[in-house]
């Protein structure tokens, strides 16, 4: 870890002597009635667009910093460098914030991206409430924990049985054994009603829902179909309320039932491209991020928060009750 703190060290000076300008900033958060017994955000690809700019990742980190983050952030994949996203986190959320990182596909081709990750979560066992490491050779970069009443799967879809960054996007044996071994346990100890799966491609790749851009649409999970359709029956058959992924930089939210047909009654699962969070990185699709909110009822909902440009700050576009 002291090559991590060195790095963060750096960065961490680098942000502070920034300039305040950019995002509005003081967005006031939609929230559930009732109980919350936990919250947390989702904010993916935003690779290099970290920097000193309120225009990229640091005005998404600023807002959430003012309208509460929650407890911890998931970040879907394209994170690379790692150093540089979790400096941002440091640099503008509330001290002690906790960051659970996905490897995207840009992270498994760079091998400095794969050992900060590694360093990041050594053994396995050094993010907070891990239930369960991940398979031999992914046991860093693959990972259960638990919060309150909901149950957090990340995989790390580029290991190939041995290597954590061998292949491409791709749900093969050893990964899905580790993940029916996982969810079957969470299932038997009946402790955390809601499941929660992460990872970074899509199973079926969707239009950004206000720009209708399609991208990544024949080289995410559906190139491996069998493995693909798989995976999905396990989420469907194993009480999966959602799959949050990244890749695209496009938001979508579709229920998806068996064969891949989207559906409007409760025996499918969600998918949630949680789009980029690189600001005006990408003007393809508005920047989003998600705050999410498990109830003490089970319920869970989503807010999703997409850039303005024109007033310069982030506005809420969607929030509606994921079970």
């Amino acid at each position: 870890m002291k090559k991590i703190a060195f790095l963060s060290v750096l960065l961490l000076i680098c942000f502070s002597s920034c300039a305040i300008d950019g995002i509005d900033s003081g967005v006031a958060f939609t929230t559930p009635a009732g109980q919350v017994l936990v919250s947390f955000s989702v904010a993916s690809d935003m690779r290099d667009y970290t920097g000193c700019s309120a225009d990229y990742f640091r005005g998404v980190c600023e807002t959430l910093a003012k309208g509460g983050p929650g407890q911890f952030m998931v970040s879907a994949g394209d994170i690379d460098p790692p150093s540089g996203v979790y400096s941002a986190i440091l640099t503008f959320l509330k001290p002690g914030y906790t960051w659970y990182p996905v490897v995207g596909n840009h992270e498994a081709e760079t091998a400095a991206d794969m050992e900060w990750l590694r360093d990041f979560n050594k053994n396995g066992t050094a993010l907070p409430n891990i239930v369960r490491p991940g398979p031999p050779g992914c046991e860093e970069t693959t990972y259960s924990f638990d919060y309150g009443n909901t149950h957090f799967v990340v995989l790390n879809e580029y290991y190939d049985g041995s290597s954590d960054h061998a292949t491409d996007g791709d749900i093969p044996d050893a990964l899905y054994d580790w993940l029916i071994y996982d969810l079957e346990a969470v299932a038997a100890a009946g402790t955390t009603p809601i499941v929660l799966v992460f990872g970074h491609e899509p199973a079926y790749p969707q239009p950004d829902q206000e720009s209708g851009r399609l991208r990544h649409e024949n080289d995410s999970l559906n190139v491996h179909s069998v493995n693909r359709d798989r995976f999905w029956d396990a989420l469907l058959a194993n009480g999966v309320t959602a799959y949050f992924c990244g890749h695209t930089h496009n938001y979508s939210a579709v229920k998806i039932g068996s064969g891949g047909v989207i559906v409007d009654h409760p025996s499918g699962v969600w998918q949630i491209d949680s789009g980029h969070a690189r600001g005006t990185g990408d003007t393809g699709a508005r920047s989003t991020f998600l705050m999410l909110y498990a109830m003490e009822d089970a319920s869970l909902w989503c807010g999703t928060y997409r850039l303005d440009r024109g007033a310069n700050r982030y506005e809420l576009t969607d929030f509606f009750n994921l079970r």
